[in-house]
C-alpha cells in the first residue's frame, strides 16, 4: 500500500513538473503589460515604448505600456509588486521610483530591493548644469562661490520633488558644501521656462531637453554630471573634472518584474531587451535622447538599485528632504 502511494506521488510530481517546463517553454503565450509610474510622453514612457514595441516581435506577443503616474512611480510600483510573479507585468522603473522614492514616500512602505527582481538597464541619461545667461556663472567653480557668497539666495528648478533634476541639485550642494533653494514645477518643461524667462538661477536638467537652448544660446551649459564626457555634447565638461572629484548622477532606467518571477522568465525578458537595445534605429533613438545603453544582467541591475537605494537615501538624510505629508 505504501509502495503504490509512493508511486502515485512519484507519477504526480513528475507530471507537475512537466507541466511547469511546458509553461516556461510557452511563456509567454498571452500579451504582456509593461507599467509606467508617469505620464505620456516623459522620459521614463518614451523609452518604455521603445523597448516595448521591439520586445513585441520578439517575444510574439503584444507588449502593452500602461501609464500609473502618481507618487513619483510608486503607484505603479505598488501595482506591480503586488502583481503575480509570472512574467505578463513588468515595470519600466527609474532612478527615481526604485532608488529616491521609496526614501521619501514612507507610507507606500515600498522596498524596491525586495519587492523586485531586476531584468535588464535601458538606458543611462546624463544631466546638464544650465544656467541663464544673465547669471554672472560661466564655470561650475562660478556657481559655488556665488552660492557660498550669498547662502540660500540661488535657486535651481526641477520637476518635482525625488526627481533625478532635484537629486543632483541636492547632491551637487552637499558635495560642494553649499545652500541652494530648491523649486518644485510639476514637471521639467515648466522649470525650464522659467529658468529661460530669468525667474531661476539654475537647472539640472535631462540633457536632451535643453540642448537645444543651450546651441541656440538662450541657456548656459557649465558641466554634465555624468563620470565621463556625454557623445552627445563632448564639448561639455563633467561637474567631477571640473569642480567636484567623484561627482556623478544620472537617470536610468530598468525593466523590473516583481520578485519570486521564475528565472528562466526572467532571464527570457533580459535576452530580449538586449536585443532590442543593440538594434541601429534604437540605438539612434537613443543616442536622439542623450542616452546611453550598454549589455546587462540581471544580478547587475539588482546591485544596481541596491547602490543607488544607498547613495540616494545618504543625500535624502544629508540634506534633510522631506516629502510634504512626510513633514
Amino acid at each position: 500500500m505504501g509502495t503504490r502511494h509512493m508511486f502515485a506521488s512519484l507519477v504526480l510530481a513528475a507530471c507537475l513538473s512537466q507541466q511547469v517546463v511546458a509553461q516556461a517553454t510557452r511563456y509567454p503565450d498571452r500579451p504582456v503589460k509593461m507599467l509606467v509610474g508617469f505620464s505620456a510622453g516623459g522620459g521614463t514612457d518614451v523609452i518604455a515604448r521603445i523597448v516595448a514595441q521591439k520586445m513585441s516581435d520578439g517575444l510574439g506577443q503584444s507588449v502593452l505600456v500602461e501609464n500609473r503616474p502618481g507618487a513619483s512611480g510608486l503607484i505603479a510600483g505598488d501595482a506591480v509588486a503586488k502583481s503575480a510573479p509570472d512574467g505578463y507585468t513588468l515595470m519600466m522603473g527609474s532612478q527615481t521610483t526604485l532608488a529616491v522614492a521609496p526614501q521619501l514616500y514612507r507610507k507606500y512602505s515600498s522596498d524596491p530591493a525586495k519587492d523586485f527582481s531586476g531584468v535588464s538597464l535601458a538606458g543611462v541619461s546624463p544631466l546638464v548644469l544650465v544656467v541663464h545667461p544673465s547669471v554672472p556663472a560661466h564655470s561650475v567653480q562660478d556657481v559655488i562661490a556665488l552660492a557660498k557668497a550669498s547662502p540660500g539666495r540661488i535657486n535651481f528648478g526641477s520637476g518635482g520633488l525625488g526627481t533625478t533634476p532635484h537629486m543632483a541639485g541636492e547632491l551637487f550642494a552637499v558635495t560642494a558644501g553649499i545652500k541652494m533653494q530648491h523649486v518644485a514645477y510639476r514637471g521639467e518643461a515648466p522649470a525650464i521656462n522659467d529658468l529661460l524667462g530669468g525667474q531661476l538661477h539654475l537647472i539640472f536638467a535631462n540633457l536632451s531637453a535643453v540642448i537645444g537652448n543651450v546651441r541656440a544660446g538662450s541657456l548656459r551649459a557649465l558641466a554634465v554630471t555624468s563620470a565621463q564626457r556625454s557623445a552627445a555634447a563632448p564639448d561639455i565638461p563633467t561637474v567631477a573634472e571640473t569642480a567636484l572629484p567623484g561627482f556623478e548622477a544620472a537617470t536610468w532606467f530598468a525593466v523590473v518584474v516583481p520578485a519570486g518571477t521564475p528565472r528562466d522568465v526572467v532571464l527570457r525578458l533580459n535576452a530580449e531587451v538586449q536585443r532590442v537595445l543593440v538594434q541601429p534605429d534604437v540605438q539612434q533613438r537613443s543616442a536622439d535622447l542623450g542616452m546611453t545603453s550598454e549589455a546587462s544582467t540581471p544580478d547587475s541591475v539588482d546591485a544596481l538599485i541596491r547602490s543607488e537605494i544607498g547613495k540616494w537615501s545618504q543625500v535624502i538624510r544629508d540634506a534633510d528632504i522631506r516629502a510634504p505629508d512626510e513633514r
